[in-house]
């Protein structure tokens, strides 16, 4: 069940990415990555008074470490969607999101199974390889989105972290916090970087999309990565960029070198190990 569910938050995240990443190449990615938050935390709380649920004092602070990092991970990813490929800047943001669950999962006491460690270790150099080119190297046009793709790793792999730590009974009230944190932290980058987060363009809207798909992804996330499962879990989700991939391939038209396909199925092995592990 671990595996099943964080495979569809893999999927959720992975179409999320794809929308987003159109959108934020026609108008600001700030403005695009800010509908999203704010759309996802609008339904997410919506949903949340009708779900059961008490959180601590403690998952709430664990929802606000999470915002933050959902927010840092948003603003990057989607500027890095906006001028690089999306099959390079995803895939490397995949990277940093899948290494820090897994140091953090591992330095806490998770003892995954050999053969999910074994599923674990070919998940990193799949994401890798999915976002090289053919000559494998990064190609040219997609350079300048790599620190941005770093940078959003690092977001959504503390994201990961800490929303794991939210109790089981805590119900929905610390995702829509995290989605409204991440919203904040959105509107201060953006400010402090001189960039225009208001969404002005009614295209900008379309985001809203992305952020209900995001919402959904990570409440799956929380629920698969409950019971001592961040590593599995975490390793699993990270490889949403492999359904960012395909997307641009089979709607843009972006070509699928032959190191992606093997990053493809090196992604699809990796799965395969985890949930037989």
């Amino acid at each position: 069940m671990t595996v099943l569910l964080s495979l569809l938050a893999a999927a959720s995240y992975g179409l999320a990415d794809f929308v987003g990443g159109v959108v934020s190449k026609r108008v600001s990615p700030w403005s695009v990555a800010l509908s999203a938050q704010i759309g996802g935390s609008l339904a997410t709380f919506a949903v949340a008074l009708a779900v059961s649920g008490e959180p601590t004092s403690a998952d709430l602070w664990w929802a606000v470490a999470a915002g933050v990092g959902n927010g840092v991970g948003t603003a990057f990813l989607y500027r890095g969607l906006s001028t690089g490929r999306m099959g390079v800047v995803a895939p490397v943001s995949g990277v940093g999101a899948a290494l820090l669950p897994v140091l953090v999962g591992v330095s806490t006491g998770e003892r995954p199974p050999t053969l999910a460690w074994v599923g674990i270790a070919v998940a990193f150099p799949a994401i890798w390889l999915v976002s090289r080119s053919a000559n494998g190297s990064p190609t040219p046009h997609s350079t300048s989105g790599l620190l941005d793709g770093v940078l959003a790793g690092l977001g959504f792999g503390s994201l990961f972290v800490a929303l794991a730590q939210v109790g089981e009974g805590a119900g929905l009230i610390p995702l829509a916090l995290n989605q409204a944190v991440g919203a904040v932290v959105i509107m201060t980058i953006a400010t402090a970087l001189s960039q225009p987060w208001v969404p002005r363009d009614p295209r900008a809207g379309l985001g809203v999309i992305s952020g209900l798909l995001g919402a959904a992804a990570t409440g799956l996330f929380m629920v698969a990565s409950r019971g001592d499962q961040l590593t599995i879990s975490a390793v699993v989700v990270s490889l949403y960029p492999a359904f960012t991939v395909i997307l641009a391939g089979l709607v843009l038209r972006e070509h699928v070198h032959r190191t992606q396909a093997l990053g493809l199925l090196m992604c699809a092995t990796a799965v395969t190990l985890v949930a037989l592990g």
